[in-house]
């Protein structure tokens, strides 16, 4: 017997991560698909950083990146990440750790081509994570993009997405006194879409 009810109730994860998210974006007054994303250097050394989740889908969670960036580096060297997507305003977190694939066919060119002109004119202008001289050389390297594309710029080959496909996912809610609700989703790296187990957490 289960005393998963309420706003943990469901047989679906991810069903329950966009109800979670829809409810945030009610009361979230900026980004509330925000994640602090987590990926690991070739020395193991951890990196984490704030990116959008633009997508919960049916098996997994989509951001877009550049390919050549720190973080997609990290994340096609070891195949995997981690993210924590926590809504102050719900006292709500859920955490996901999984493999990652790559995100590079119509889903990514119709989010590109969503974007404002000069955000993705910045996709073409910016290295993601290298370093740079100082702003304006950024901002004469967007003009010159500018001139180049004429006002339609392709998606570039090394921007696109990534999926996350979780092994493990946690939805947490607080509770009076510290005492937290926390379920854990688990289900084998090979496991199905809805092969999955779920074990209450002690707070």
């Amino acid at each position: 017997m289960t005393d998963r009810t309420g706003i943990f109730a469901g047989d679906d994860p991810f069903a329950l991560a966009r109800t979670w998210l829809e409810e945030a974006r009610a009361v979230e007054i900026n980004d509330p698909d925000a994640v602090a994303l987590a990926t690991v250097d070739p020395e193991g050394l951890p990196n984490v950083r704030v990116v959008l989740m633009r997508h919960i889908e049916d098996n997994g969670f989509v951001f877009f990146t550049n390919y050549d960036s720190a973080k997609g580096r990290e994340m096609a060297a070891s195949g995997t990440a981690a993210f924590a997507m926590h809504w102050k305003s719900l006292r709500r977190q859920i955490r996901v750790r999984g493999r990652i694939v790559r995100e590079d066919g119509p889903i990514a060119d119709a989010y590109y081509a969503a974007r404002p002109l000069d955000s993705r004119l910045g996709a073409w202008a910016s290295a993601q994570s290298n370093p740079l001289q100082n702003r304006q050389v950024l901002m004469d390297k967007l003009e010159q993009m500018r001139s180049v594309h004429k006002g339609e710029p392709k998606r570039p080959t090394f921007w696109g997405g990534i999926r996350i496909i979780p092994q493990e996912i946690e939805f947490w809610a607080d509770g009076a006194n510290r005492l937290h609700d926390r379920f854990r989703w688990t289900r084998p790296a090979s496991g199905a879409a809805m092969d999955w187990t779920v074990k209450r957490l002690s707070p």
